[in-house]
């Protein structure tokens, strides 16, 4: 077994990536040593006013480091809900760039999107050759963060494989007129998205939505997207669920070497 591939508190992607590329997003508990109600192993929230304790967080991402065997640090991002994306190379270090996703081809780069309800989306060129790492909160998702991830990419649309990770799902996410408004700005098409619940209010499939903008972009290979965390406390951090919380991380690399 490769040392990417390791065991430990894991969610590995279930698609046909090509060998070297490994991605996964973490869970909540089974390493870390943060305190409710970021408990155990909350990866961000580094900067918020009402955070997790900083050092803790670095403990925490130091451990994410060891126990899954990564070949560096991971390169993370400060997240705004925009669609900007940046590409990098090397291990990350220093500033942390306001950015929603990033892109490498660089082997042994490791991408990091961190989430807790919002969509990690993971792409990887099927030759293994390029992969990049996005965040689409409804924000992102509605005004084109998928799309603007595949636009970065130096491979063409039919030659990447994508996998949704954990998030807010279809039974459980309800939004307002607001937010349905933004996505049948986009296309009609994707009121079949939507059920309604209450006046004013449906529940969304932000999955089926995220599939079709990727349909839409040329990405016609698409797994995952079927693992909620709203309905997941034991296993996921939710801001929905429960407002002051953690964060998850869903990383994405070329193996430095593949042949392990």
């Amino acid at each position: 077994m490769s040392e990417a591939l390791r065991p430990g508190p894991f969610l590995h992607a279930d698609w046909p990536a090509p060998p070297g590329i490994h991605a996964f997003t973490t869970l909540r508990h089974g390493a870390g040593a943060s305190q409710a109600p970021f408990h155990t192993f909350n990866l961000g929230n580094r900067y918020a006013a009402e955070g997790d304790a900083p050092a803790v967080v670095e403990r925490n991402r130091a451990e994410l480091v060891r126990i899954a065997g990564l070949p560096a640090e991971p390169h993370w991002l400060r997240q705004v809900h925009g669609i900007d994306v940046v590409r990098v190379d090397g291990p990350g270090q220093g500033a942390e760039p306001a950015a929603d996703a990033s892109v490498t081809s660089t082997p042994g780069t490791v991408l990091a999107i961190l989430t807790a309800d919002c969509l990690p989306v993971v792409f990887a060129a099927d030759d293994g050759s390029e992969v990049a790492a996005a965040h689409a909160g409804w924000p992102g998702l509605s005004a084109g963060m998928l799309e603007a991830t595949v636009a970065a990419m130096r491979t063409p649309p039919d030659r990447l494989v994508a996998w949704i990770g954990p998030a807010a799902g279809p039974e459980r996410y309800e939004i307002g007129a607001e937010v349905r408004d933004r996505f049948l700005a986009w296309d009609a098409c994707v009121d079949t998205a939507f059920v309604p619940t209450r006046p004013g209010h449906w529940r969304v499939d932000l999955f089926a939505i995220a599939r079709m903008r990727l349909a839409r972009a040329g990405v016609a290979r698409v797994y995952g997207g079927d693992v909620c965390t709203l309905s997941d406390p034991q296993r996921f951090f939710s801001h929905r669920r429960d407002a002051r919380t953690g964060r998850m991380v869903t990383l994405v690399w070329i193996d430095p070497s593949p042949a392990s």
